[in-house]
Order: structure tokens, then C-alpha cells, then sequence
């Protein structure tokens, strides 16, 4: 699949193909995206610019001159945080949630050069072809790599303070940024030894050196692209972005090129003036759970953003980024009793705050793979987990006060209040919507039967309106009279998750609108589409 060089090239409303009722006809709400997120880029000797993607699970080639895009390696194997070519062409990226290194020869060979090491994240290769990768966020530690993949991994050190992305210099000597130290350090490969080089940054997170030997590296919170001298650790801005910036890469005629996760970008960048350009860049990042509000704004869990889109025109606002706000990869949202609640799933992290106020509360971590939120009209918050299959709730305004509501749940997602008794909780692996009670926690099969189901809604009619992920459609479900309607088949939704992350990955979310109208959104297209009414 190719997109063009800016996705506000397509139209905002495309009639996509899906089997829809013969009530609805369905609508793309925004354009599309490139990426499903992007991290890694490199740049081959014959000049071609690839990307990684880790929720995408793909490597993504991106032409210089129209920023079309197309696969080049996609799923399972293509998860890529970080990717780099070798001396002799050979291909490697980590990934990060596979806790993978794969390796593609000259001659198409596939190779697994390490496995088992979660959160393999930064690789670089030397001039003479060895090969070293690190763990960074589910581990702390460098590796050396045998490109040919017969020998396992030979761990050289470890508690650097997360080593990010890196390249070797004209030293030989390997040079990254230590995340959680917010410093560059040179480490020597052969003695394991590690000396800081510059300090000062908000978060580093990848060098790269020219072929003149300059070293270059990018500050994620910063949103800031810096020259670094070596020798005495001063740095020199070359250009400022939007924050939320995850990697960089030269070409052969030292033309810089890096990665936005949050506007799923790459960016040129010349590094004489500082002027950027880019390249690709897409109007959402993943697109997780939606959620509208009472005067129609709908909310979307952008994974590195959380944003506002209008439903009748698709413009989107940013409300928040990661790295520029205080918030922590959201994926589920909710809009209830003026509060809007924001669940991390890979983060273990929840939040709360005003419409007004977005980011500027701090997130609450310590929780279990928690896949949605909901602030009940006390206060008080109700938190689905998902691996623990259990409700949380969270006392107002005392987030170290927290009770198990409901445990025995299976896959417990996306969450919707009832009456003021009641909760309803959509049990992804088992298959089914269950009411809560708020007070007691006593549980009750709602409907029953259903394909793994993700967001959803209740209907003025007392209709719930279903995502069924696992069967790809939307169906509305009468739970007094047990009658079915498929809405909508054959949809864009249920990304396939990698075997380490929880099954659900992305959640997909749904909405009923004022009108009727069902808005649900696709992790596979990344987009917000529309089940128009009538």
C-alpha cells in the first residue's frame, strides 16, 4: 500500500469497502496514516530511507522525493524499533516487544540473531562488521551479536542507565544516549568501560555521526536536534521540532533525516540553517479508544497523543503529545461527569483531569495492564485490568486508595456506566458485556456470545452497539430481547498483537453520536470511520 507525500492529500470522506446493514452506509472520518506509529530509520548505501514501526510490526521504505511509502518487511518479523545496514548489506532491526534481533542477508536469508531479551530497542554495526544491540525500558544491558546467528548474544555490560540509540564513531568507540540520565556517554566495546561525554539534555534519545565524523543527536522531550563536540561535551542547536522525536539517520552526502512518533513523521533536516521538512506524516499515530463528549467532541487515544477530532469535517486538534505534556502512551479514554480519564495499558498508568486541563495532571502508575478508565459521578474511578481480570476502583482524589470492585473477569476492555449502580464491562477473552455493581461488586452476564468484543456503546433505544473484533464488524445487541443486527462486517478493526503483549493491543473503540451515527476507530487503517445512519 502507498500513500501520498501528505496524507491531507486524500479526501476526508472516502466510501470504503465493508458490508454494511442496509441502515448504514460507512464513511472514513479522517485521512490516513503511514505508520502504525514510527521509531527507527536508516538509510541503505544505495539510498534508500526505511522505517520501523513496533505496533505496526513492519519496516516501511519511504521514497525521498514524493514520500510515498510501501512495506518492506512486514508482519511478524518487521516489528523494528531500531534497523541499520551492515558493511556487507545485511539488514538488522530488534524487536523490541518480541525481545527479538533479526537479520536479513544480501541473498534474502532470514536469520534470529538473539531472542528472549525483551525490550531489545538500539543496534549499530562497526566498520569491520560486528554487531552490538542493547536493551533499554524492559531491561538495561549491551549486547555483542553474531551476525551469523550461530553463537548467542555475549552481554558486555549492563545498568548504563538505558543506552538509546547509538553509532560507533571515528574512535571506534560506541556513543549513545543514556536515557534516564539524560546524558551521551562513549563506551569502549573491548573493556566495557563507559565515560559521559555531554550533559544538559531533557531526554536523549539517539546519536549519529556524519561521514566527517560530527556527531548529531536528538532530544525527544525537547523537540530539539543538537550538534555534540566530543571533545568537551558542548552541544550546538541545529533545529527544533515537535517533541516526541525517536530517532535520526544520515545518507551518504550526510543529509539528516529523523523520526516523530507522534506525527507519525520523517523529517528532513538541513543541518547547515535548520530548516526541517517533511517528508510523510499522517494525522493519527495508532488510533486507539474514542470517546465523544457531550457537546461532540470526540477524544482519541492516540498511543503518543491524545487528540480532538471533529466528527462532521475530520479536523483534528492535539490536546497532548508525549514528552510535551505529562502524559503516559494512552491508549484508553473516557469522557464522563466533566472528567476525561485516560488508561495506559503498556504503561500501567491511569489519569484523570478537566476538559480544560488535559496533561496537566500527572499519571498514576502501579496498575496491571489497565485498558480503560471511567471517573463515576463521586469522583471516584473504575479501572479495567486486564491481565489481573479485575475491576479497580480508586477512591476521589486518593489514588493509594485502591480496592479490587470485581475479579474473576476475563480480558476485562472498555467500560461504560450504567445507572448510578451500575458499571458495564465488555470481558474481551470471555467473550461477553457484564454489568458491575459499583457498590457490591456483584457481577451479571449482560449478552452473551460474542467475538471477543472491544468498545462499545449503548443506543437511545437500550441497543448496545458492539465492536466484535474477532469477527472484523459492529453489531447491535437488544439485551431484553436477545435480537442481533450486524451493522457493519468485514471491518478494518483487530490488529494482530505480538505473542508477548496482551491479546486486545490496540483497543478498538465505539461511539454512538447524537444523531445515531456509530463512529468507531481502526487500528489497521489507523483512522476514524463513520457508520452513518440512514
Amino acid at each position: 500500500m502507498k500513500f501520498a507525500r501528505n496524507a491531507a492529500a486524500a479526501a476526508t470522506i472516502l466510501v470504503v469497502m465493508s458490508a454494511c446493514s442496509d441502515d448504514y452506509t460507512q464513511e472514513a472520518v479522517t485521512e490516513p496514516s503511514p505508520f502504525h506509529g514510527i521509531h527507527g530509520i536508516t538509510v541503505t548505501k544505495e539510498g534508500n530511507i526505511l522505517a520501523g514501526s513496533v505496533v505496526g510490526r513492519a519496516i516501511y521504505e519511504v521514497d525521498r522525493d514524493t514520500g510515498e511509502t510501501s512495506i518492506f518487511e512486514g508482519p511478524p518479523e518487521g516489528m523494528a524499533d531500531d534497523l541499520e545496514e551492515g558493511p556487507d548489506g545485511t539488514l538488522a532491526w530488534t524487536a523490541f516487544l518480541d525481545g527479538k534481533v533479526y537479520a536479513r542477508k544480501p541473498d534474502g536469508t532470514l536469520l534470529t540473531l538473539a531472542s528472549g531479551l525483551p525490550g531489545l530497542n538500539s543496534l549499530a554495526w562497526t566498520d569491520d562488521g560486528r554487531l552490538f544491540a542493547t536493551q533499554v525500558f524492559l531491561g538495561d544491558a549491551l549486547y555483542e551479536l553474531d551476525p551469523s546467528g550461530e553463537n548467542p548474544p555475549r552481554k558486555i555490560m549492563s545498568g548504563m542507565g538505558g543506552l538509546n540509540g547509538f553509532d560507533f564513531g571515528p574512535d571506534g568507540k560506541l556513543y549513545g544516549p543514556l536515557w534516564f540520565k539524560k546524558q551521551i556517554a562513549r563506551v569502549d566495546v573491548d573493556t566495557a568501560s563507559l565515560e559521559v561525554v555531554a550533559e544538559g539534555f531533557a531526554t536523549p534519545a539517539a546519536v549519529n555521526f556524519t561521514s566527517k565524523g560530527d556527531l548529531y543527536a536528538v532530544d525527544t522531550e525537547a523537540g530539539r536536534v543538537y550538534r555534540v563536540n566530543t571533545d568537551n561535551g558542548e552541544k550546538t542547536l541545529v533545529a527544533e521540532v515537535a517533541p516526541a522525536i525517536d530517532n535520526l539517520a544520515f545518507d551518504s552526502e550526510d543529509n539528516l533525516y529523523i523520526t516523530n512518533m507522534a506525527d507519525n513523521a520523517v523529517i528532513a533536516v538541513d543541518t547547515e540553517n535548520g530548516e526541517t521538512e517533511t517528508l510523510v506524516s499522517g494525522p493519527l499515530a495508532v488510533a486507539g479508544d474514542i470517546a465523544i463528549s457531550g457537546d461532540g467532541d470526540l477524544y482519541v487515544a492516540d498511543l503518543f497523543a491524545i487528540r480532538k477530532v471533529n466528527p462532521a469535517d475530520g479536523k483534528i486538534d492535539e490536546v497532548a503529545r508525549v514528552w510535551s505534556s505529562r502524559i503516559d502512551y494512552p491508549l484508553g479514554i473516557s469522557v464522563q461527569n466533566g472528567k476525561v480519564a485516560v488508561a495506559a495499558l503498556t504503561a500501567g498508568a491511569v489519569q484523570v483531569f478537566d476538559t480544560t486541563g488535559i496533561g496537566s495532571s500527572e499519571p498514576h502508575h502501579g496498575f496491571t495492564t489497565p485498558v480503560d478508565a471511567l471517573v463515576l459521578s463521586d469522583g471516584s474511578v473504575i479501572i479495567s485490568e486486564y491481565a489481573r481480570g479485575a475491576l479497580v476502583r480508586v477512591a476521589n482524589d486518593d489514588w493509594d486508595n485502591r480496592i479490587d470492585l470485581a475479579t474473576g473477569l476475563s480480558g476485562p476492555a472498555m467500560l461504560m456506566p450504567g445507572d448510578e449502580s451500575t458499571v458495564y464491562v465488555s470481558e474481551n477473552l470471555g467473550g461477553r458485556i457484564t454489568s458491575v455493581n459499583i457498590q457490591t461488586g456483584e457481577k451479571s452476564v449482560v449478552i452473551d456470545d460474542l467475538a471477543t468484543p472491544e468498545g462499545f456503546d449503548i443506543g437511545s433505544d437500550g441497543r448496545f452497539v458492539i465492536a466484535e473484533v474477532g469477527a472484523k464488524r459492529i453489531t447491535a445487541v437488544d439485551p431484553a430481547t436477545g435480537e442481533r443486527e450486524i451493522i457493519a462486517a468485514r471491518l478494518p478493526i483487530g490488529l494482530e498483537a505480538p505473542e508477548n503483549a496482551p491479546p486486545i493491543f490496540i483497543p478498538t473503540g465505539v461511539v454512538i453520536a447524537e444523531n445515531g451515527d456509530i463512529l468507531y476507530s481502526s487500528d489497521i487503517d489507523v483512522r476514524i470511520y463513520r457508520l452513518k445512519k440512514g
